[in-house]
């Protein structure tokens, strides 16, 4: 069989589409942004990186936030994730996944302790705060 290699759509043709670029955040050196945040960006700077202790240098502030949940929670078990980037916590009622750090400071943050309640003035029942006449004389 010998078919013949396309030639590539003119632009006047109505089936011709430009695939969507890149989303750009300032002048691009190499084949990544050298400092944004896009996953994308970051995993392809991450292979370049050494490796710290066994964690990329890429990921080297989320993995110390981690560690700095896991000192004050010594009940957990915590870590991030460099292959699927988020967070996970292991606990005695299974594993969790937790997609950023905003959230995981969220959830293991204990909740406050609830307002003390103002006393009651009827909690003694020998004083009548609304007549005080009506109020044993203590002798």
């Amino acid at each position: 069989m010998t078919h013949p290699i396309p030639a590539p759509r003119p632009s006047s043709d109505p089936l011709y589409r430009t695939r969507p670029g890149l989303p750009q955040c300032g002048l691009i050196v190499g084949p990544v942004c050298p400092s944004c945040a896009h996953p994308s960006c970051r995993r392809i700077r991450a292979e370049c990186l050494p490796r710290l202790g066994g964690h990329l240098a890429e990921y080297r502030d989320e993995h110390a936030f981690a560690a700095s949940l896991q000192a004050r929670n010594r009940h957990l078990i915590i870590w991030y994730g460099e292959k699927t980037g988020s967070y996970w916590v292991a606990s005695s009622t299974g594993l969790a996944e937790v997609p950023d750090a905003q959230t995981l400071t969220r959830l293991l943050t204990p909740e406050p302790p609830p307002a003390p309640t103002p006393p009651s003035p009827f909690l003694r029942p020998y004083l009548n705060p609304t007549n005080p006449n009506l109020n044993p004389v203590l002798i």
